[in-house]
Order: C-alpha cells, then structure tokens, then sequence
C-alpha cells in the first residue's frame, strides 16, 4: 500500500496549528500565534477586524458580512415566489461542506508587538551601516567563488552596499531621498550571471529571491502573476513582510519577455509583463498572496511596498550582438577612410560596446529600461578562464570529483595539458561553463564504474592523451609504478 507523504506532512503542519491555536470554544489559555483569515475576501484579522466565527473553521470579516446581509435585505429579490421544490438540484448550504474547500494553509503567523526596548535594538541593528560589509570585502568574497567577471563584481558588491545606505538614510528623515537604483545584467551563456547572484545570496545575510521571467503573463491568463515574484521574496523572508521590504529580487532570463516581432497574437508574456512590473521596480505598495503564485487561490494577502527592494535583472539577450554590430557598421561608407563590413565579426566582448538604444530595438521598452538605471554586461569565458573555473575556485568542479574519489582513498590528478584539452572542448561547445560539467562528466564515467572494482588503485592521473582518445588514464596502484588503463 502506497504512502501518500505530502498528505502526512500537511497533517503534521494542522496540528502543529492546532497546538498554537486558542481554545475551540474560544476560553482559553494562551493567546493563538496564527490569526484568523476571511474566508469571503482573504484578508487577516490583523486588516480585516475582528472575524465572526460560523463554524470552528469558517470565519468571515464584519465588511464581508454586512455586504451579504445588504445584498439579502435590499429587496431586489422576492424569495416568496421562488418554489424551491421544483429545483431538486438547489439545496440550503451547508457549512460543513464548505469547511472542506478552505485549504490546509488558510492560517497566517500572527505579529506579534515587541516591546519598545526590543524595537530599539531590533531598529539599530537593522540600519546600523557599520555592520553592512563594505564593496571591498563584499567583492574578495565573490573572487573566492567567480572567476573573472571583475567590472560585473564591482558594479553588483557596490548596488549592494549603496542600497543598505539608502535603507538606512531613509530612516534620518532629513528629507534627502536616494533613489533606487535596479540594475540590468547582460551576459552570453554559461558566462556566470546566475552564479554571481547566488553566491551572493549565500554570502550575505539578506532576503533574497531567485525568479524566472519566462513563466510570467498578464494578469488573468495561465501562468504565473508577476506579483509571485515577490511572493518568493516574501517566502524568502518568512513571511516576515518589514524584513522582505529590503530585500533584493533576482529576475533571470529577462529578455524572454522583450516584444514579439511580427505576431498578430496578443503579447500576454512579453510587452504586458514589461508594462505589468513598472510599478513593481519603481516603487508601489502590492497586494502578494502568500504561499501562492496567483491571487486567484484561496490564500491570504499581504500589502508589501517595493520602495525599498532593489531588483536585478539579467538575460543573454541572443542576437543583440547583431543589433550592435548593425548599429557600428551604419557609419561605413564608401571611400578610403571607410570601415569595413565585417570589421566587428572577429571581435570578442562586442557586448561591452551595448547602448540603451540597442536594448529598445532587441524588444524592451523605454519604460522598462528607464527603470533599471545601472546597465553593465559580463564577459563571454576565454580558454584560460575556464581553466581557472576547473581549478580555482572553493567549490571547483575538479575538487568534487577528487572529493568523490578520495571517499574511496583514491587520489586524483589533472595534467595541465588535460585542463587546456577540456577547456578547448568546452570553447567548441560554445555554451560557457554549463559545457564543462558535461564533458568531465563524459570521460570521467569509465573511471567512476572501474576504481570501486580494485581496492589496490592508490591514484589515478587524467591525460591530455584520454581527453584527446588518444590513451588511457595512468593508474597508480598502492606501492607500484604507473600503468596506463586501457578504455
């Protein structure tokens, strides 16, 4: 018989719910941590008022409740000529129906009120500017990690620390206002966009969101609401919405919503989205549904203000190398001092040269664009890069795979010349550091299958010959000379 576990852990969480909860008659003992939620307009008690019980589960707001008795008493319907017994389908509600549609996680954590001694220490601790690491420090922290990108770790360990200042200087009240400033990373794939951003949120003590653009739509059509990507935020933060107030929010695969070309269809996940999240990079207050990704489901909201979240955008934007190039070659012209046409073919890093404009032709608009002031690109991975990638940082992929060997007392070692040969294929692959797993993880699937086999295999060495297929690994048994193991 088959376990259904999520069904036991969602048990779990109700009683745990109904531990903290107050009594069921209402006399009781302790004040409940989880306050009641209208189950009518979704709004908690906190914003609501207080509810009226129908039942032990149902409760609903006064607002919500006057309307209802409004609507009854406003004599647009006679109930008297309406003969109910010949609707056999119609039948009198019953609440006890109704209880099973609310859903297992209607309940939301009560606030509670520090005391003002709490709310002191709690406030200086937030905006105390000297416990923010400074750009500096930020950046030595992100080298241990990302290779290279070194404009991109500037640009993002300064948005970081400038945005800690402005949360703090807003709460001087000297009427000086610093704005946001979001910003816009552009980079090829596999150049490290994702990676720096999540690094980051492991090195630092703040709410932070990872999003994907590519499943937002408008408002009312199947996929996600753009407001979900604060509701990650939000879940980030534990539902602590003070604490998401100055979080950051990363929206990956941005260019996934530039404009379509050429279609008669309605744009519902592109130019929409753009215009969707003006207000929500700008600064707006939000209704978010909490625990969901549409405003649809039965699930509470919360209002969270986005004045003080800063929000990075990054996308490859393919093809707006083109557009670049399109742009520089509109100046060639016939005569000696001309450039030539495909003077920029060759050219690595043509990225760095992008403008504005060159953005607004790819697809997004002004609007959009206005709101992301701080603009800067990422590198696409030269060979030594990736040689520096394989070996250098603390979680390199080499160091896993000698991790993995040493579990069983096997020694791992790369020649340089096999790092230079891996490099090569990844360079060929074109997709940046993504190839590089691949390709370890080719040759290193008859080694991983034939070492556990043989106790007496004391190291084994990786060639530029087997990268190559041109030989074997060298193998080094306990207490005798390399052999080359045959593939």
């Amino acid at each position: 018989m088959e376990t259904d576990y999520r069904e036991q852990d969602l048990d779990k969480e109700e009683q745990e719910i109904k531990k903290d909860r107050t009594d069921p008659e209402g006399e009781g003992s302790k004040e409940s941590s989880y306050e009641d939620v209208c189950f009518v307009c979704h709004r908690p008690e906190s914003k609501a008022g207080k509810m009226i019980h129908l039942t032990k589960e149902i409760s609903i707001c006064p607002e919500c409740m006057q309307r209802t008795m409004d609507m009854m008493s406003s004599g647009n319907v006679d109930y008297s000529k309406m003969d109910f017994s010949k609707m056999p389908n119609i039948s009198m509600i019953n609440l006890a129906d109704l209880q099973n549609l609310i859903p297992r996680r209607q309940k939301v954590k009560r606030k509670t009120a520090p005391k003002e001694n709490e709310k002191q220490v709690e406030s200086k601790k937030t905006f105390d500017i000297r416990s923010i690491p400074a750009p500096h420090r930020i950046k030595e922290s992100l080298d241990e990690y990302v290779i290279g990108q070194e404009k991109a770790k500037k640009v993002i360990s300064v948005a970081v620390y400038n945005h800690y200042k402005r949360v703090a200087a807003g709460a001087e009240g000297d009427g000086i206002e610093i704005e946001k400033s979001n910003m816009l990373m552009i980079g090829p794939t596999g150049s490290g966009k994702t990676y720096l951003v999540k690094t980051l949120a492991r090195l630092l003590d703040v709410p932070l969101a990872i999003a994907d653009a590519t499943s937002l739509t408008e408002a009312g059509y199947i996929g996600d609401d753009i407001e979900s990507v604060l509701s990650k935020l939000l879940a980030a933060a534990d539902n602590d919405v003070e604490k998401a107030e100055r979080g950051i929010v990363f929206i990956d695969e941005i260019d996934k919503i530039a404009k379509k070309k050429n279609t008669n269809q309605r744009d519902v996940s592109g130019e929409s989205v753009q215009q969707g999240m003006l207000k929500l990079l700008e600064g707006a207050e939000v209704e978010v549904p909490v625990g969901a990704n549409s405003k649809n489901a039965m699930v509470p909201l919360e209002t969270v203000n986005t004045k003080n979240i800063l929000f990075i955008c990054g996308g490859a934007f393919p093809d707006l190398e083109e557009i670049i190039k399109e742009r520089l070659n509109e100046q060639s012209s016939i005569g000696f001092r001309a450039d030539l046409k495909d003077k920029y073919d060759k050219e690595k890093n043509l990225i760095r040269k992008v403008t504005v404009e060159d953005i607004r032709k790819f697809g997004m608009i002004p609007e959009f664009i206005g709101r992301l002031p701080v603009i800067f690109t990422l590198d696409g991975l030269s060979e030594d890069m990736m040689v520096s990638i394989l070996k250098e940082p603390k979680n390199a992929i080499l160091k896993q795979y000698q991790k993995l060997l040493a579990l069983d007392e096997v020694k791992l070692e790369f020649t340089e010349g096999a790092l230079r040969a891996i490099a090569r294929k990844a360079m060929e692959k074109d997709t940046g550091a993504r190839a590089l797993r691949a390709i370890i993880e080719d040759f290193m699937l008859d080694i991983m299958y034939e070492i556990p086999k043989d106790d007496n295999i004391g190291q084994v060495m990786i060639t530029e010959d087997y990268i190559e297929h041109r030989g074997g690994p060298l193998i080094t048994m306990r207490g005798a000379p390399a052999l080359e193991m045959q593939g």
